[in-house]
C-alpha cells in the first residue's frame, strides 16, 4: 500500500546535496551596506521498546567496543518524542575536546553563535537571536546576566533541542527551546579525570574537571566541578567617514583597539538523589559558578581629516583602559517524585538563586599633544534574587493516552546601583541613584499525549503565563503587565513497514521584553553619535506574539543515522526593534538607542540534516561518520523598508560539514567540521543598516585511546583564523555616517588527558 524507501543511494546523494552545496555560495568579503520535553510515553508499542539496535563489523579487523545499557540511544529517544525534540549526549560533547558550551553549540543543527569566532557570544536558533531562542538550565530559565559561553562542556550531561515550544516549559520560544541538562547520576563507578591545556598566541589556558559518584545506601551522588582560567589578546580596526548635507566628506578617521583579558574561575555542580522506601525519589542539584575577570585596553584614534562645521564631539586621540569584573552565581535545582498506585505520577519541583556581579572600570583620555582631558569611572554592581516552584501531575488513561497539568511559580529580584562620572561629574541623571526592580511570573498548563494508531501520535497542550515587572528608581515607579495564552499541538506519522515519520506542528509562542528593555539605568557610550548611542530602556512595550507551523520529514537509517528535512513558518506581531534619535538630556544632546514595538514580521525557513555511517552505504568502505546540517532563512519587517529588511542579525543561510574517521588496527579517531555562515546586510530601520562579513570556522581533533581508562586528545579550533568584519551605516537628516570594523581572530589548540580512576 505504501511505498518502500530503497534509498541507499539516493540518501548518500542527498547528504551530499545538504552538506556540501551550501558552501559553493561562501563570500570572501562583507557586501556593502545599501542605505518538549514531554513525557515518554508508557503505552508505546512494545516491538519499538524492545527494539536492540544492531552493529555489523565493517572486517574482523575494525572490531569495535560497544557498551550497552538498558536505556534508549539519543536517535530512539528523538525518533519516540511526540513534538520534534533532538538530543545531544556525552559524545558529541567530547567529540571535539571544546573548553566552552558555545562551541559545542555552533556545530548542532539550526544553531548559530553571534559575534567573532572564538570569543562567544549569543546563542540563536534559525539565526534569531536576541529572547527569540529560550535557554534553559535542567528545564529552567537561565538567570539573568549568566553567559551560557561560561559553561564548560564537562559540566553538562547533554543538550535537548526542541524546535517547537510544549506546554511544560515556557513559551517564550519563537525561534525554540535549548535544554541544557547539568551531569546526571554517574551509573558505572570510575572517577572521571580530564586535564587540558589551550594555546592561543602563546598564551596558555588550563582546564581541570573532575565527577566523582558514589552511594550511600539510599544516596547516591555525583560530585561535578572544574576549574579553569584563560588569557586572551584581541585586536581590532574601525574605520569612520561621514559625510554631510552637501554629500562631502566631514569626518575620515581611523581608530585601532588593543585588549587583554584574563579569567578565572569555579564550577561545581553536585548532583544527589535519594530513593524513599516507598519509591518516592528526590533530586538535589546546586549550581554554584565564580568567576573573576580583569582586563586592560589601549586605543589611539587617527583622524586623518575633520572639517571646522562638524558638530560632533571631539574624539580622543589616545586612550587606556582598565576593567575589574567579578561574577558570582548560586543555583539551586529539586525535584521530588511520587508515583501513585494508578500509575498516576506527581513531580514537585523547587528552587532558587543568588547573584552577584560587580564591574569598574577606569579610562583615561588624552589628546594628540599627550594632555589629559577626561577620566571616565564607572562603578556597576548589580543584586540578583529568585524562588520558584512548579509541579506536574501526569496519569495515564486506558491504552496510549497520557493527560499532564501543573503549574510554574517564579519571583525575582534585581537591585542595581550605577556610579558614572567623566571628570567627577554624573554621565546620567540617576547615576548613584538605586534601581531595584522585580518580576512575577505565573504559568498553569495542561497537555496531552495520545496514540491515535499504530502510526499516529498526538501531543495537544494549552499555557497561559502572566508576567509583571515593577521597577522604583529616583523617577518613581514604573509597572509593566502582560499575559499569554499558547495552545499547542503536534503530530507525529510513523510511515507504515519503515522507520520513516512526518511530523507537524501548530503552535503560539511570544517573546517577552528582556528586564534591561524595559527598565535600565543608561548605558553611556563614550564616544556619542549615531553608531555609538547610549541605550535606555522603554517600561511601554508588549511582547511579541507568534503564530507558527512545522513540518519534518525524518528518514532513519540502519546504522544509527539520519536525514531530515523541515519547514518552519514564524508569523510575528508586535516586533520590538531599537531606533536611535538625537535626544535632550540632563547633560545635554545625545544619541539614544531604545527599543520600541515597530509592527509586523515573518520568518520561515528550510532545515536539512544528514547523519550516517559511510558503512551503511559502503559495507567494505572505512569507519567513517558523517555529520551535516544546512539551513535557509528568509524573513520581511513590513514596518521597515527593504532591500535586506529582515530580523535582526538573522543570516540567510548557515551550515555545518563534519567528519569522523577510526583507522582500523590502532586505537585512533580523527575528525574535522567546517561551521559557515555567509555575508549578511540588514536594514534595523529607515535610517540604520548593518553588516556582517562571512564567518567560516575550521574545527580539527584527533583522539589515542590508550586503553578503556586512559585517552588523550588534541583539537585545534578555528584553524583558518580569518578576520571577522562588520559595518554600520546610520543615514539621518542628511548626515551619513559609516563605520567599518575589522576584527582578528585566533587559533586555539587544546591538548586534553581524560582518565578513569
Amino acid at each position: 500500500m505504501y511505498p518502500k524507501f530503497k534509498c541507499n543511494s539516493l540518501t548518500l546523494a542527498i547528504a551530499g546535496v545538504f552538506s556540501i552545496a551550501p558552501f559553493a555560495y561562501a563570500q570572501s568579503t562583507p557586501p556593502e551596506p545599501q542605505k518538549n520535553t514531554e513525557e515518554t510515553n508508557p503505552n508505546a508499542n512494545a516491538k519499538e521498546k524492545a527494539a536492540v539496535k544492531k552493529t555489523d563489523a565493517a572486517s574482523k579487523d575494525n572490531v569495535q567496543k560497544v557498551t550497552i545499557n538498558g536505556g534508549r540511544t539519543d536517535l530512539e529517544e528523538r525518533r519516540q518524542s511526540t513534538a520534534a525534540k533532538m538530543i545531544f549526549g556525552r559524545e558529541e560533547l567530547d567529540r571535539n575536546g571544546d573548553s566552552s558550551l558555545g562551541e559545542v553549540l555552533k556545530r548542532l543543527p539550526g544553531v548559530t553563535i553571534g559575534g567573532r569566532p572564538g570569543r562567544g557570544g549569543d546563542i540563536r536558533m534559525r539565526g534569531m537571536g536576541n529572547g527569540y531562542t529560550q535557554i534553559l538550565i535542567n528545564g529552567e530559565r537561565a538567570p539573568r546576566g549568566f553567559s551560557m559561553d561560561s559553561l564548560t562542556p564537562d559540566q553538562v550531561e547533554r543538550i535537548e533541542i526542541m524546535r517547537g515550544p510544549v506546554a511544560e516549559f515556557s513559551t517564550q520560544a519563537i525561534a525554540g527551546t535549548i535544554n541544557i541538562v547539568l551531569r546526571e547520576e554517574y551509573k558505572q563507578k570510575d572517577i572521571d579525570l580530564k586535564t587540558s591545556l589551550g594555546f592561543e598566541q602563546g598564551r596558555i589556558a588550563p582546564n581541570v574537571s573532575v565527577t566523582v559518584p558514589g552511594e550511600i545506601g539510599s544516596l547516591s551522588y555525583a560530585l561535578s566541578g572544574s576549574v579553569f582560567q584563560n588569557r586572551q589578546h584581541d585586536e581590532s580596526t574601525t574605520s569612520t567617514n561621514e559625510k554631510g548635507v552637501d554629500g562631502k566628506d566631514a569626518l575620515i578617521q581611523n581608530q585601532a583597539d588593543q585588549t587583554n583579558r584574563k579569567t578565572t574561575g569555579i564550577h561545581f555542580t553536585p548532583r544527589f538523589n535519594y530513593r524513599f522506601e516507598n519509591g518516592d525519589t528526590l533530586t538535589m542539584q546546586p549550581f554554584l559558578m565564580l568567576s573573576r575577570s580583569d582586563s586592560s585596553n589601549q586605543s589611539e584614534v587617527d583622524q586623518l581629516y575633520r572639517s571646522p562645521t562638524l558638530v560632533a564631539p571631539t574624539p580622543y586621540a589616545f586612550a587606556t583602559f582598565g576593567a575589574h569584573a567579578e561574577t558570582t552565581f548560586l543555583r539551586g535545582f529539586g525535584n521530588w517524585q511520587h508515583k501513585f498506585d494508578d500509575n498516576a505520577k506527581l513531580n514537585i519541583k523547587f528552587g532558587g538563586g543568588l547573584g552577584k556581579m560587580d564591574n569598574s572600570s577606569l579610562r583615561y583620555q588624552f589628546d594628540k599633544a599627550g594632555n589629559q582631558i577626561d577620566i571616565i569611572s564607572d562603578v556597576n554592581n548589580t543584586r540578583d534574587s529568585s524562588l520558584n516552584t512548579g509541579g506536574k501531575y501526569t496519569k495515564p488513561f486506558g491504552e496510549g493516552h497520557t493527560l499532564a497539568a501543573g503549574w510554574d511559580l517564579e519571583a525575582g529580584q534585581r537591585s542595581q546601583t550605577r556610579v558614572s562620572l567623566d571628570n567627577g561629574q554624573p554621565q546620567f541623571a540617576d547615576s548613584g541613584d538605586n534601581l531595584d526592580a522585580s518580576t512575577r511570573r505565573l504559568a498553569v498548563f495542561v497537555q496531552d499525549e495520545f496514540d491515535i494508531s499504530p502510526q499516529f501520535a498526538a501531543y495537544a497542550g494549552l499555557r497561559w503565563e502572566g508576567i509583571k515587572t515593577s521597577s522604583t528608581s529616583s523617577k518613581g515607579a514604573v509597572n509593566n503587565t502582560s499575559s499569554v495564552w499558547s495552545p499547542l499541538l503536534h503530530g507525529v506519522w510513523r510511515i507504515p513497514d519503515s522507520k520513516d515519520q512526518i511530523r507537524a506542528s501548530l503552535t503560539n509562542s511570544y517573546r517577552a521584553p528582556a528586564l534591561n528593555d524595559l527598565i535600565a539605568l543608561p548605558s553611556i557610550s563614550n564616544l556619542n553619535g549615531p553608531t555609538r548611542p547610549d541605550r535606555t530602556g522603554n517600561p511601554l512595550l508588549k511582547p511579541e506574539l507568534s503564530k507558527g507551523m512545522d513540518i519534518a520529514y525524518e528518514h532513519y537509517l540502519t546504522r544509527a543515522g539520519i536525514v531530515s528535512a523541515n519547514f518552519f513558518i514564524r508569523d510575528i506581531n508586535d516586533l520590538i526593534r531599537r531606533r536611535t534619535v538625537l535626544t535632550d538630556t540632563s547633560t545635554g544632546q545625545r544619541w539614544v538607542s531604545s527599543p520600541v514595538n515597530i509592527g509586523h514580521a515573518v520568518t520561515r525557513g528550510l532545515e536539512l540534516e544528514a547523519k550516517f555511517q559511510l558503512q551503511e552505504f559502503f559495507p567494505d568502505g572505512p569507519a567513517i561518520d558523517v555529520r551535516s546540517n544546512y539551513s535557509h532563512f528568509w524573513s520581511k519587517v513590513d514596518d521597515v523598508p527593504g532591500p535586506n529588511n529582515r530580523l535582526d542579525q538573522q543570516p540567510s543561510q548557515t551550515a555545518n560539514f563534519g567528519l569522523d574517521y577510526r583507522p582500523s588496527k590502532i586505537p585512533l579517531t580523527v575528525g574535522g567540521n567546517i561551521n559557515w555562515t555567509p555575508a549578511y546586510v540588514i536594514q534595523n530601520s529607515d535610517t540604520q543598516v548593518t553588516s556582517t562579513g562571512i564567518k567560516r570556522q575550521m574545527d580539527l581533533y584527533g583522539l589515542w585511546k590508550f586503553n578503556s581508562n586512559l585517552q588523550v586528545r588534541l583539537s585545534a579550533n578555528n584553524l583558518r583564523a580569518n578576520d571577522y568584519l562588520s559595518g554600520t551605516v546610520v543615514t539621518t537628516g542628511g548626515i551619513n555616517h559609516a563605520d567599518y570594523t575589522t576584527a582578528r581572530t585566533y587559533t586555539t589548540w587544546t591538548l586534553r588527558v581524560e582518565m578513569k580512576l
